[in-house]
């Protein structure tokens, strides 16, 4: 059995497709920032020193 080989991506395709995942990576934090924001919710994120603090969605979102 003779298997085809698999040309990987070129430079461009590998550029082009990481800005497609970070745009669409961004979108969806901002539309869950957006869906918090809503219902007052809070976000959780590590501060310098690691430690955890809970934020305001629409303090994160005016930030954003």
């Amino acid at each position: 059995m003779v298997l085809a080989k698999r040309q990987l991506m070129s430079d461009k395709e590998y550029k082009e497709l990481d800005q497609k995942l970070d745009k669409g990576l961004k979108l969806a934090q901002r539309r869950m920032l957006e869906e918090k924001a809503l219902h007052n919710g809070t976000v959780v994120v590590s501060n310098a020193e690691g430690k955890i603090e809970y934020i305001p969605a629409k303090e994160v979102l005016a930030s954003y």
